[in-house]
């Protein structure tokens, strides 16, 4: 009855907390209605700025599979199929997100045009339970158990899949990758607890990176964390987290409705004071996303708020634990055992209330070991989460000193 009580308490919490991940959903279509849901992000999004581009798919040892977009040539450029001697990039999108991440504005604006114009043979990743990652071997998406992950399988076994694909279809070439929120907590995860990435990867590019989580700013995000909100939702049976499903949606229409209420304000408040978004890319992203993701990933995040250490997720009973880990808690990720070697930019914001100053600080001192001429850390005072996106000056600002990072490992 207790749990019950809070679930009632929390439920504001939680419609609150949605409209501010997703910038008034409420406005905007679910992704199954939209244009790229009915043709492909290929067709819908890439092809018609005239890029060569390609669908792929790829199957998870767990038996998720994964759709990943190739754009194999620039406009008007050479294609990277077969290998082409093209450096192949990999691009993870965050939380509530999928491939369009890279995509939202111009195509002298978003990082995977940008990077297919300059000559990289670019991979776009789409996690499992995302719209062109709900497939299975042997699991339907209503099936609860399709939704019984958290970010511990996107790093272990997501990642790997695409990774390696990218990897072979490109010719065996090592591969650059870019994550952006938790696309950075994954490969951080994977870097640290999985050494086999680094024989496949050149480097990677950590954008607005989530790491340590308990100096988190945003008020409604500790809220939730609180409130154990999501291990609410997981009791209730809600085993898939899904912001546009119609109770949800329903509900946040009747909340952008009230007096004084700003959804995009919303969502400002949630990620941080966005400097740099315009409205035809906030348009763009409402027309696309949020995706859905599960509940039981949203009971990890919330844990790493609550207990400020990166570990794999926490059963709640020592003897679950020992089940699944051999002790009674869960394994912490130790990202001091990514080799010192291995290069890596970071790229954090001043104004970032997800991705907090503080944290990335802690981030920084785990990685002081690091070769200096290794790890290259970008500070914008200015951006919070969403402008390593969205922001249309990201161009000069982050994907600039991003590539030349690159060039410097293509040598």
């Amino acid at each position: 009855m207790a749990r019950l009580t809070m679930w009632r308490g929390s439920s504001c919490i939680l419609s609150l907390l949605v409209v501010m991940c997703v910038g008034a959903s409420a406005a905007r279509p679910a992704p199954a209605e939209s244009l790229a849901a009915a043709n492909g992000t290929c067709r819908s999004r890439v092809e018609p700025f005239g890029y060569g581009c390609e669908e792929h798919t790829v199957t998870t040892q767990d038996g998720y599979i994964l759709s990943l977009q190739r754009i194999a040539s620039g406009r008007g450029g050479e294609s990277a199929t077969g290998g082409g001697g093209k450096v192949p990039v990999l691009l993870q999108h965050g939380l509530m997100m999928d491939g369009m991440t890279w995509l939202m504005n111009s195509p002298n604006e978003s990082l995977g045009y940008i990077l297919a114009d300059n000559g990289y043979d670019v991979w776009i990743a789409n996690t499992r339970g995302t719209v062109y990652s709900l497939g299975h071997t042997s699991l339907s998406s209503s099936d609860p158990a399709y939704w019984n992950w958290s970010w511990d399988e996107l790093a272990s076994n997501d990642l790997s899949a695409m990774l390696q694909y990218a990897y072979d279809q490109s010719g065996q070439q090592k591969v650059h990758y870019v994550g952006h929120s938790l696309g950075t907590l994954i490969a951080l995860a994977a870097l640290s607890d999985q050494q086999q990435h680094v024989s496949m990867l050149r480097s990677a590019g950590l954008l607005s990176p989530i790491a340590f989580l308990n100096k988190v700013s945003s008020p409604l995000a500790l809220a939730a964390a609180d409130v154990f909100l999501a291990e609410a939702l997981y009791w209730l049976g809600i085993d898939e987290f899904d912001p546009t499903g119609t109770a949800v949606h329903g509900l946040l229409t009747d909340i952008c409705k009230l007096p004084g209420v700003n959804c995009y304000d919303l969502m400002s408040s949630f990620t941080g004071d966005n400097c740099c978004l315009d409205n035809s890319s906030v348009q763009t992203f409402l027309a696309h996303e949020p995706q859905a993701s599960s509940t039981k990933n949203m009971v990890h995040l919330a844990q790493m708020i609550r207990r400020g250490i990166i570990a794999k997720y926490d059963y709640g009973d020592a003897s679950d634990n020992i089940k699944y880990y051999g002790q009674a808690t869960p394994p912490v990720y130790n990202v001091s055992a990514i080799p010192d070697d291995f290069p890596l930019f970071l790229s954090s914001g001043g104004r970032d209330s997800l991705s907090d100053v503080q944290d990335v600080r802690r981030l920084e001192q785990a990685l002081k070991s690091h070769d200096s001429d290794t790890l290259t850390v970008q500070y914008l005072a200015d951006y919070a989460h969403a402008d390593f996106v969205l922001a249309g000056n990201a161009k000069e600002r982050v994907y600039g000193p991003l590539m030349a990072f690159f060039r410097l490992q293509d040598k």
